[in-house]
């Protein structure tokens, strides 16, 4: 600021109220502090602002890095917390370090409240008393920790649609790679499961073990291409997974959609690739990121207290991975 001052032939102090966004310099005098500003590549220093502020406006965001989904939520978290007036403050999860230290890093950068993307089933048993102490919102899971909201799909639902979707389609032997113990996968294993039993197929339901790599459908692909027939259609944890197994069954020769139908979950941006084409249970990302933004400000800004829990819908999105069975 004191560069900024000299070349505009000003005090520091009113160089501070212009780039504070504060009353008091005219017009004409604002125009010459930000053009010289810009012209020295002058850059405010954040962290010793938000130390003067009584409030940091700061929200901080744990995430994976391996899922297409929680990179689509994080990109949406940004436009989302900027239209209430925040900031983001970004924590990856990582083998090299534990949830509770990535989320003590987050409160101690003066985050006013936490976004849990992705969190593993096997939540810190100290999350509540997190909650205690600032606002926790859980996106795309529910733990149960007290104190939390939490916005997520219904994921249940999500996978009976796809099985409604392939019995529509005239299939009858359908299998489901499930995601393992995380984030929802016990929820869409049991709505495959429920579906196949609502349309007559319950002495056909069959879970391949996997999670939400494309390694998992692998594995889960080469376990049917052992056996002497195959199903004719398949319902992948997510996106990651069907993309896993389409691409082992197609090097096998069989044929997708022809010889088996594969359907993936999230709708992400693997799916919509225009060699893969697969239909894929949609999440509303954007939806998602509004809804938790808008949860942890009703806290701090409103005074809310009691917890809330938001179940979204999601919807089937129809490409060329599925057509009726041969």
């Amino acid at each position: 600021m004191a560069d900024v001052a000299a070349h505009v032939g000003v005090s520091r102090q009113l160089v501070s109220l212009v780039l504070g966004e504060r009353p008091g310099p005219s017009a004409r005098t604002r125009e010459r502090v930000l053009r010289a500003a810009e012209e020295l590549g002058y850059q405010a220093d954040t962290a010793a602002r938000l130390l003067r502020r009584a409030r940091s406006r700061q929200v901080g965001v744990l995430f994976g890095m391996g899922y297409p989904m929680d990179a689509h939520l994080v990109e949406a978290l940004y436009p989302a917390t900027a239209d209430l007036g925040y900031g983001v403050v970004l924590s990856a999860m990582a083998s090299t370090r534990s949830e509770r230290e990535a989320i003590g890093e987050l409160m101690g950068l003066r985050c006013e409240a936490l976004l849990l993307i992705g969190l593993s089933a096997e939540a810190p048993a100290d999350l509540a008393r997190v909650a205690e102490r600032i606002p926790v919102v859980e996106i795309g899971q529910r733990t149960g920790a007290e104190g939390t909201d939490s916005v997520r799909t219904d994921d249940a639902d999500g996978v009976r649609q796809a099985v409604e979707h392939l019995t529509g389609l005239g299939h009858r032997a359908i299998a489901h790679v499930d995601g393992g113990g995380l984030p929802g996968a016990e929820q869409r294993a049991r709505g495959y499961t429920e579906a196949m039993r609502e349309h007559g197929l319950g002495d056909r339901v069959e879970v391949l073990p996997g999670d939400y790599s494309e390694e998992a459908g692998a594995r889960a692909a080469r376990r049917l291409l052992a056996r002497e027939s195959l199903p004719t259609a398949v319902v992948a944890a997510n996106d990651l997974c069907a993309f896993g197994l389409l691409a082992t069954l197609v090097r096998a020769g069989v044929s997708v959609p022809g010889d088996v139908s594969v359907v993936g979950y999230d709708d992400s941006r693997t799916a919509q690739l225009s060699f893969l084409r697969l239909t894929s249970v949609r999440q509303d990302a954007e939806h998602m990121a509004r809804l938790a933004v808008r949860a942890a400000a009703e806290r701090l800004d409103g005074g809310r207290t009691r917890s809330r829990h938001l179940l979204l819908e999601p919807s089937l999105t129809v490409r060329d991975s599925t057509a009726p069975p041969r």
